[in-house]
């Protein structure tokens, strides 16, 4: 069974820098198209970031653009959320998700293109 499970995360002051990584495990898992979301309490989840396959090409949210970086390390089967400047506006719980075959650019921001999840990370960003 294929799993996702999300590290990273912590309590940072605005203006910080965190490492969010997502390691996949399990015989069945293959590449595919990587998201990054967030949600926050008492909102909808949101869509931060994807990596695209074959591709690698990424894909931000204007909200991160500049601040962010997505990538993938092979060797390691995880993929990573590169954050610096961090804004309390970041405070979320963080979660990869691996796309399903539908994934297309068009719709990389709709959660139900993605198959499936990891618990999530905490970020806290403090004013």
């Amino acid at each position: 069974q294929v799993r996702l499970v999300e590290s990273g995360g912590g309590l940072v002051q605005a203006g910080g820098s965190l490492r969010l990584s997502c390691s996949a495990s399990g015989r069945t898992f293959s590449r595919s198209a990587m998201g990054w979301f967030r949600q926050a309490p008492g909102k909808e989840r949101e869509f931060v970031a994807a990596l695209g396959w074959p591709s690698d090409s990424t894909y931000y949210a204007d909200s991160v653009k500049g601040r962010f970086t997505v990538f993938w390390d092979n060797a390691k089967n995880t993929v990573y959320l590169q954050m610096i400047s961090l804004e309390p506006e970041d405070t979320a719980l963080y979660y990869c998700a691996r796309a399903a075959g539908r994934w297309r650019i068009w719709n990389m921001r709709d959660t139900s293109v993605y198959e499936i999840w990891g618990q999530g990370t905490q970020v806290t960003v403090a004013s």
